[in-house]
């Protein structure tokens, strides 16, 4: 399958209302800490304006809300594969995305025939304390020649100037974070992202 080369990643429906009318294609919603009933309303919300835009909708870790709200597309982490029914997401025709830091979880998410692998951090990142410093763009290509066609994702300490080197070495998508949503003027950022991401730079 194939996925837009621009992958950022939100914390709220807010930021898509804002962000989305630039061109965005594909996102992911990463909510933490919020009640049910607030979060299956975000998600929902989200669904609704994905699909106006023509955007796909990525919803992280919440795979039962995703399957009852008729979303698309989930991505997992690795300690989520512990407690997710894969075989109702299968079952409810959901794509999956799955991350991944080291071989054997990366041997781990192919048993479950993803429909993307993402890698992290390539450089370091403020986002969240992992054990994982930096695994560098040369990783990135040691899991492209082992994961074949399936789309890798480049994620961890991104930003434009760096997006070239994830390209080139083997990701088909870059995601970024902090450095869209801590930007004095977000617009313009990810204006920037998506001139460097679509050939424009």
């Amino acid at each position: 399958m194939s996925l837009d080369r621009f992958y950022p990643i939100f914390d709220s429906c807010d930021w898509l209302k804002r962000l989305l009318p630039l061109g965005i294609k594909l996102v992911q919603l990463r909510i933490k800490d919020m009640a049910e009933d607030e979060l299956r309303r975000e998600i929902r919300v989200a669904r609704d304006l994905c699909a106006a835009a023509n955007c796909v909708l990525i919803v992280n870790d919440y795979w039962q809300i995703a399957i009852d709200e008729k979303c698309e597309f989930i991505h997992l982490g690795q300690e989520d594969l512990d407690d997710a029914d894969m075989k109702a997401i299968g079952r409810a025709g959901l794509k999956f995305g799955l991350s991944t830091h080291d071989e054997d979880e990366l041997e781990r998410a192919l048993s479950f025939a993803p429909h993307h692998i993402a890698l992290g951090p390539v450089y370091p990142t403020i986002l969240k304390k992992m054990k994982w410093e930096r695994q560098g763009v040369e990783k990135l290509t040691e899991w492209k020649k082992m994961i074949g066609d399936i789309p890798l994702i480049a994620i961890g300490g991104m930003t434009p100037e760096r997006a070239q080197g994830a390209f080139d070495a083997g990701a088909d998508v870059v995601a970024a974070v902090t450095n869209i949503t801590l930007d004095a003027r977000p617009e313009a950022k990810v204006v920037e992202w998506l001139d460097v991401t679509r050939g424009g730079a």
